[in-house]
């Protein structure tokens, strides 16, 4: 009878060169990409025209995940995180390239490694589903990254025969003792670096607006509106805002930072246009809910003469989570924490918040920050030659 199934031939592995330098350029590229995205997390924070080239929408925006409070881990950004990553890769890559290794040496530790990298790839992912509710293109660039890192050290530890993981990392960590002095040099030398960073690295993702002195002038305009800065301004600048909003928070910071600098020439006026659901109408679906709230406390707030503190307050808030701990904001307020909750329901305060909104909808205002010039419209961001007139004059 014919055979119609031959036996297979058992696979003959490639030069060990081939794997080698493929994870090798795999771990480069996963570098590469966390180097990118630290860049890019350090602008989102400290410029404020900065717009990364893949924020496309609301769905896939990495400028969304970067200003999430997820990004940080452990006092340093999670893209740092991956550089540190990457490099501990690249490190035990250079133990394996040692001729004297062997073709299946340290590469169990490297699946091992390369399966955390995996794990904490998914971790991400569900952060980004459930709790971000938004995708960075380069994040899943990432995730392919580490997946490939998962496959070629599983493929290399088959290829060559590496046994089981636990004989295999008995084995690789046999082999290390042989290398005692110069593993201990460089993982030593790559840990105390670690440990600097987690001492020292600037904290740069936390806005710190200037103290409300005493001297600096503040107010309400005749329409009722809180102002701060110049008495006599040479620029007057209405800022539309969401508590929730992080460009909002940022510009509004930018902005007092400046007056803080030149306090007789630029005024900021402040008005609410949360983009919540519940108090605007242009929203058609839940958003940056509870923002519409925070607005309301700040206008009780305003009418005891504590509307830059609570202002300055609500923009810290917004960014730890999505409930606002009423007690804590009135205790750092000196204010009375009943009377600050039923401002929520408060008649004359939703007016007032009502009437910000309607201004905004008839200067065809969508989003947020969004500021007025002498009757001009500037979403997102002031020109910069308009605040370099003004302080030239």
């Amino acid at each position: 009878m014919r055979k119609f199934f031959k036996r297979k031939r058992p696979i003959q592995p490639l030069p060990f060169a081939v794997y080698y330098y493929t994870v090798l350029s795999i771990g480069l590229i996963g570098l590469f990409v966390s180097t990118y995205l630290s860049y890019s997390h350090y602008r989102v924070y400290t410029d404020v025209g900065y717009k990364s080239f893949c924020a496309i929408s609301k769905a896939i925006n990495c400028d969304t995940v970067s200003q999430s409070a997820y990004s940080i881990f452990w006092g340093l950004p999670v893209p740092v995180w991956g550089i540190i990553g990457y490099m501990f890769l690249l490190l035990f890559l250079l133990i394996a390239k040692n001729k004297n290794a062997g073709n299946n040496r340290v590469w169990t530790l490297l699946f091992l490694v390369a399966a955390g990298f995996t794990l904490y790839s998914i971790i991400l992912a569900v952060i980004s589903t459930f709790y971000i509710h938004s995708y960075c293109i380069m994040c899943l660039v990432l995730y392919a990254v580490n997946l490939l890192l998962l496959f070629y050290t599983h493929m290399i530890r088959s290829r060559f025969k590496s046994g089981g993981l636990i004989d295999g990392f008995k084995k690789d960590i046999q082999f290390l003792k042989t290398k005692r002095s110069s593993v201990i040099g460089i993982f030593a030398s790559f840990f105390f670096v670690v440990i600097l960073l987690l001492l020292f690295f600037p904290t740069y993702w936390q806005f710190t607006p200037p103290v409300l002195l005493s001297k600096t002038d503040s107010g309400i305009t005749a329409e009722g509106h809180p102002w701060i800065g110049a008495q006599n301004p040479k620029l007057i600048i209405t800022e539309y805002t969401d508590y929730k909003c992080f460009q909002c928070k940022k510009m509004h910071f930018f902005l007092r930072q400046l007056i803080a600098k030149h306090p007789d020439k630029i005024r900021l006026v402040h008005r609410h246009f949360p983009m919540d659901h519940a108090v605007n109408p242009i929203v058609k679906e839940p958003f940056h809910v509870g923002s519409g709230k925070m607005a309301l406390m700040a206008i009780q707030a305003a009418s005891q003469n504590k509307f830059w503190q609570i202002n300055d307050i609500l923009f810290e808030m917004a960014r730890e989570g999505d409930v606002i701990d009423i007690r804590e904001l009135a205790a750092r307020l000196e204010m009375d924490s009943k009377t600050l909750a039923r401002s929520v329901n408060d008649p004359a305060a939703r007016r007032l918040l009502q009437h910000d909104i309607l201004s905004a909808l008839k200067l065809k205002i969508s989003g947020t920050p969004a500021f007025v010039i002498n009757g001009n419209v500037y979403l997102a961001q002031i020109p910069p030659e308009i605040i370099r007139t003004a302080l030239a004059d």
